[in-house]
């Protein structure tokens, strides 16, 4: 993906243009040891564009490690649609919930993933730990 591309995950300014990739969460998925994302929409946002990309590796090292499965796959097939960002919920000094829609393709079926996920910051960084589908 370029800088100049408008980021995946839908974020628009305001005026309504999208916003670019390195403008938007390429920042924290590129540059993730020096740039961590400043809150947990931030990086709700930024592991969605880490799906996008097939960035495991972001994937991973944004996942907490309670929680984090000792392996998994991106469903290479899968081609990610839009994001919508319902909620975002400060629930405490260092904890946050994320409501969202994502949508994608899968084998030519449409699907909606509904979720609240939880998101815990410790050392100020913010790591997923865990969502509720809807």
């Amino acid at each position: 993906m370029t800088a100049l591309a408008s980021c995946p995950c839908g974020r628009v300014n305001a005026k309504k243009r999208a916003v670019a990739y390195a403008d938007c969460c390429g920042r924290f998925v590129e540059h993730f040891a020096t740039t961590p994302a400043p809150d947990a929409e931030h990086l709700m946002r930024s592991r969605y564009c880490a799906f996008v990309l097939a960035r495991a590796d972001y994937l991973r090292t944004t996942w907490h490690n309670s929680t984090c499965p000792a392996s998994f796959d991106l469903d290479a097939g899968a081609k990610w649609l839009g994001l919508e960002v319902r909620e975002h919920k400060v629930t405490g000094a260092d904890t946050a919930e994320v409501a969202f829609v994502a949508r994608y393709r899968l084998d030519g079926k449409a699907v909606r993933l509904l979720e609240r996920s939880r998101f815990v910051r410790e050392a100020d960084r913010w790591f997923y730990v865990d969502g509720d589908p809807r």
